[in-house]
């Protein structure tokens, strides 16, 4: 079951995509739009509302004009550092091997 629950909260195209930005610390919701490449602002919004119920990451509004939102990861967000590290070098051997046989 502990794979299917970390399946459930880290799954899809892009929660990994947007807690490596975190990682490197907080980010307002435009840089993190415009740093992963693809992703839409609509299911940008999803993803970190469902990131937020899950305790990976905190909301932050700043009373500035305009209203500025800035998101970080939780501590029990940056737990997921480890993940991060180990599926990052796994693809980096992946990429060399395939680069390899071609």
């Amino acid at each position: 079951m502990g794979v299917h629950d970390a399946m459930y909260v880290l799954g899809g195209k892009w929660k990994i995509y947007i807690i490596t930005g975190l990682l490197f610390g907080p980010m307002r919701y435009s840089d993190l739009l415009r740093n992963i490449t693809g992703i839409s602002g609509k299911v940008l919004s999803r993803e970190l509302k469902e990131m937020e119920i899950n305790h990976l990451i905190n909301r932050t509004v700043s009373s500035t004009q305009p209203v500025t939102v800035t998101y970080e990861l939780t501590e029990y967000g940056e737990s997921t550092k480890s993940i991060i590290g180990v599926l990052s070098e796994w693809g980096e051997d992946h990429r060399e091997m395939i680069v390899k046989a071609k």
